[in-house]
């Protein structure tokens, strides 16, 4: 008996020859059919799944269309020893429910499709939440909106997406592996934009375009350390995405090899509750707080000017991104510059490196953060 037989599907929505492909397309990414390995024939696929022949025949010619599988007529399917680059006019995704609430988003978002269009490429992105929802009901909206674009791009047979990962969600992790997860099993290339599926320092098998947020953190830390902080806290919101723990981490190296007081304490809470940073602040008395990102380094300034905490004054304050309001809030910021145009370029290329080699190992590329220094650190230096 075929060792073949009796096998189960994947329990999706998808349409069959979806999945055999994808069953099919792991055993060949990971190794288990090698290069110039032979297929099941379709009439194995047949009796191993229960389809009918053109279900089979269709699950190999998707592949095959991919540039994974060579069809040798009157031999056979074979995997394909060099992966071949798509031809046509492919179109990419952008799956990004965050793009027009957050600046750094909206940026990157505006340069891939300038890419795209410089490259002959369509492309087709998501629309933002409704305005005016509270945090708990846009968190869920962007959820719900991820899923509903990934079985739109799955049904229009992207040849590839750009996925933000979403955050500040308890459940955000298993909406992130279920999305890369089906759109991996519809064989759609992906590169992860900004941010990681895992937890820092852990690395998923996507490619990866985003900031270099180790360094990024271990360079706004040391520019404190330089005006003589030696206890630096780290604020942050429940839940934040894998791009705050590398920002963390890399504030905390900074300050062990300057044999700085603490070790960059974290906090974490709501920084526009003017309550909880008075008792967070009210306990221990730190020389600088780093903020994961612009939007709550401001916030967390609303509420010391309300607490009567004089910044920089009585404590330095600094963040990330270098978003537009970073200059125009009570105490301009200082902040890291996050290279939008950049990571789009990254993410664009390693798209174009992904799509003509589906078996190209997966790369993280990097962009070099910038510091912008200005009044909220004690300091401001023209740029």
């Amino acid at each position: 008996m075929s060792a073949l037989r009796h096998q189960k599907l994947p329990g999706d929505t998808n349409p069959k020859y979806m999945r055999i492909a994808a069953v099919l397309r792991e055993k060949i990414l990971s190794g288990q059919y090698a290069p110039g390995h032979r297929l099941p024939s379709e009439s194995a696929l047949v009796k191993s799944y229960g389809v009918s022949r053109p279900t089979a025949g269709r699950a190999l010619r998707d592949l095959a269309d991919a540039g994974l599988v060579e069809r040798r007529a009157g031999a056979g399917s074979f995997v394909a020893s060099q992966p071949k680059a798509v031809t046509g006019r492919p179109t990419l995704g952008i799956l990004m429910p965050q793009w027009e609430s957050t600046e750094i988003f909206e940026k990157i978002c505006g340069q891939l499709a300038s890419l795209a269009r410089a490259h002959g490429i369509d492309i087709a992105w998501s629309k933002a939440s409704p305005p005016n929802l509270s945090p708990g009901a846009r968190i869920k909206d962007e959820s719900e909106q991820a899923e509903r674009m990934c079985s739109d791009y799955i049904e229009r047979r992207m040849a590839g997406v750009f996925f933000a990962p979403l955050e500040l969600s308890k459940t955000q992790s298993e909406v992130n592996h279920r999305i890369v997860s089906r759109l991996t099993e519809a064989g759609i290339a992906i590169v992860l934009v900004d941010r990681d599926i895992e937890k820092y320092p852990q690395r998923s098998g996507f490619d990866l375009a985003s900031m270099d947020n180790f360094a990024a953190g271990y360079k706004i830390a040391s520019h404190l350390l330089l005006l003589g902080c030696r206890r630096i806290a780290f604020f942050t919101k429940p839940y934040s995405a894998s791009t705050v723990a590398a920002r963390i981490a890399g504030m905390r190296e900074a300050m062990a090899r300057a044999n700085a007081e603490t070790r960059g304490d974290v906090i974490e809470g709501n920084p526009a509750d003017a309550k909880f940073v008075r008792s967070v602040f009210a306990r221990k008395k730190w020389d600088a707080c780093i903020c994961a990102n612009d939007r709550t380094a401001a916030q967390l300034l609303q509420s010391l000017i309300k607490l009567g905490i004089r910044v920089p004054g009585d404590l330095r304050v600094a963040g990330f991104d270098d978003a537009k309001y970073a200059t125009l809030v009570a105490v301009p910021l200082t902040t890291i510059h996050q290279p939008g145009d950049e990571v789009a370029a990254l993410a664009f290329e390693a798209m174009m490196r992904r799509i003509n080699n589906p078996l190209a190992p997966a790369c993280a590329f990097l962009a070099t953060p910038r510091l912008v220094v200005r009044e909220s650190c004690g300091t401001y230096l023209p740029r």
